[in-house]
């Protein structure tokens, strides 16, 4: 095998700073890689690999050999073979549809100009119809750990090669839980983006208005990463959308911006007659309620109206869009396709017009139960995969096991949420478990901190691999503009006003203290009871404060709450820094007490409600 089994992209970067070359270190990898693993439908020869090391060369060159100009160098990875990639067929898993594109799809081209190399095209079930990995005349997918069982789908070669350590990301794609359900079954991550966030030109369209390109990793950072060199607005793709400069202050917490903190799981959670997994789930959910530190909360929800959603994907309409992605082609060579897709998709034809509208009306209304439901939860947690079948039993009953396999991921899209599927430890039968967070669009980063929380908290093997998980020192941040803002009174962590900041889902950065330029002051006739600081040239203090962060389009609604001679200026800290901060006018400091010999105003109302007592 090759020395690079299980690296991780820190490891390959880590490698060239040494001094490695990539011709050799992707040569060798090259070199090992079986050419009967079904987990991969082309792959790049000696020849590909010559030009592709030359053209890094070239960039490398451009950045005048400065290597950290290029964060992906010489790092492998694999693409789902729905995604075009020069120098490779494009087949979906269908030979008869195959074509050679002659431009890179968005996301390659992007990882492609930050020096990571495509290594080849992986399988998938055909046209991306099915989350079981069976569906392709390229062979079935086995799981990584059972061969019997299923990797899951449609993406199973790009999370196949991910959880045997081969390469260190793959890209997939998910319209129902591509990106998903074969990470859970594989001991792997699957990042399902915000719709729109990664473009999704150059990809064979399943249902167009729903699909996003995915990303498998060995570990969160590692598909962070990835996906922030491929984000990015593309004005040639008519579904590629800009982040907002805010999320709507009035929508339900899921679809505002804030830190994870109450999560949702279903009361009465499916798993279909696997024990195993339910059993798996239970554990899990114990060690969720026990994660330290982290401030979390489960909510147990009716989870009705979700899977109310998600039966819409697969017996409404939408079906009809997977129709309108192939239908040419299906009326010419539909003989040539796989059966069970074919029936899939045949289905468009039971569908009018107006069945359409009727059922973009019903998933109006479920979505507006859905947003109730979710008011007062940041995220949901489920299961990302409530059954684990063999290969056999999904060749018995196709359909009715790759349903049960998406009920928790079907909605996902259709609801525009976005979502983060992790390893969750092992079944007693040997086999991965693994959840998904789910939050609203334009949430990624929330859901990747408090993943990492997760990992870092019980830590697995990388994949299907031996090497042991490194932490995942994620820092957190918000999807939209920021403020921060320093406090040093009432609105301190548990202080009266405190809630001011938390009903905006501000959050806690850090305790520091000003510089030693200030004074703190008692503010007569404030209730409750209000400081004031005040800078001064001489006999100053440090000052402790909490420095808070909230979206910036909280900021103006808590800004109103100040009262004069209260307002927000600069305060500078310990360390140098400036920050938003309370100030107070010079008027308000008439008849104040000095308090400054506290240091801080918690100390000082201690010592009042001392005295009382």
């Amino acid at each position: 095998m090759p020395t690079t089994l299980g690296w991780t992209i820190k490891d390959w970067q880590q490698a060239y700073r040494d001094g490695a070359k990539p011709e050799e270190l992707v040569g060798e990898l090259l070199d090992c890689l079986d050419d009967a693993d079904s987990a991969w439908i082309s792959r790049l020869d000696k020849q590909m690999l010559n030009k592709a090391t030359a053209e890094l060369a070239k960039r490398l060159a451009a950045v005048g050999g400065d290597v950290e100009q290029l964060p992906l160098y010489g790092i492998p990875f694999a693409v789902k073979d729905n995604i075009d990639v020069v120098g490779f067929d494009t087949t979906a898993a269908c030979p008869a549809f195959g074509y050679r594109p002659d431009k890179d799809a968005a996301v390659v081209r992007k990882l492609k100009a930050a020096g990571a190399i495509p290594i080849g095209k992986t399988n998938l079930d055909q046209f991306a119809t099915g989350l079981v990995g069976t569906r392709s005349p390229y062979g079935a997918v086995p799981n990584t750990f059972k061969p019997e069982v299923i990797s899951g789908g449609s993406s199973s070669g790009s999370a196949s090669v991910v959880a045997r350590g081969l390469v260190p990301f793959s890209l997939g794609t998910d319209t129902a839980g591509s990106g998903r359900v074969p990470a859970g079954l594989n001991n792997v991550v699957g990042l399902k983006p915000t719709k729109g966030l990664l473009s999704i030109d150059g990809v064979v369209p399943a249902c167009r208005s729903l699909d996003c390109v995915s990303v498998f990793a060995l570990t969160v950072n590692d598909a962070a990463r990835a996906t922030e060199i491929m984000a990015g607005f593309e004005p040639s793709d008519a579904f590629s959308r800009k982040p907002p400069a805010s999320l709507p202050l009035d929508a339900p917490a899921i679809r505002r911006a804030g830190p994870v903190q109450r999560i949702a799981i279903p009361e009465a959670p499916l798993f279909f007659d696997d024990r195993q997994a339910e059993a798996a789930w239970n554990t899990v959910i114990g060690q969720w309620r026990q994660l330290n530190g982290a401030g979390i909360e489960l909510v147990a929800l009716d989870f009705g109206p979700l899977l109310e959603l998600a039966a819409l994907l697969y017996e409404g309409p939408w079906v009809a869009e997977r129709h309108a992605a192939v239908e040419h082609f299906m009326a010419a060579h539909g003989d040539e396709m796989n059966a069970v897709v074919r029936g899939i998709i045949g289905n468009a034809d039971k569908f009018t017009a107006t069945a359409t509208f009727k059922a973009q009306y019903r998933k109006e209304a479920l979505l507006r139960q859905i947003d109730e439901l979710l008011t007062d939860v940041d995220a949901l947690l489920v299961p990302t995969a409530p059954i684990a079948p063999t290969i056999a039993a999904v060749k018995a009953d196709p359909v009715t096991l790759n349903s049960r396999l998406g009920t928790y991921t079907n909605f996902v899209n259709l609801a525009d949420f976005c979502a983060l599927a992790i390893p969750a430890g092992f079944r007693d039968d040997g086999l991965p478990f693994g959840v998904t967070l789910i939050g609203g669009a334009w949430k990624d980063r929330e859901l990747q901190a408090v993943a990492g929380q997760w990992l870092n908290a019980y830590p697995t093997t990388l994949g299907a691999t031996d090497k042991p998980r490194p932490a995942e020192a994620i820092a957190y941040r918000q999807a939209v503009p920021t403020v921060q803002v320093a406090v040093v009174g009432a609105h301190l962590s548990g202080m009266p006003l405190n809630i001011q900041l938390t009903e905006r889902r501000a959050r806690l950065l850090e305790q520091t203290t000003t510089s030693p330029r200030y004074r703190l002051y008692a503010l007569p006739n404030t209730t409750p009871p209000k400081p004031g600081l005040k800078r001064v040239k001489e006999g100053g203090r440090e000052i402790v404060l909490e420095v808070w962060e909230m979206a910036a389009s909280e900021f103006g609604s808590f800004v109103d709450l100040i009262p004069a001679p209260l307002g927000i200026g600069n305060v500078e800290l310990v360390d140098g820094r400036w920050v938003n901060g309370f100030v107070c006018e010079d008027y308000g400091f008439n008849g104040a007490d000095d308090v400054t010999e506290f240091g801080g105003w918690r100390a000082y109302i201690a010592d009042l409600q001392s005295a009382k007592a």
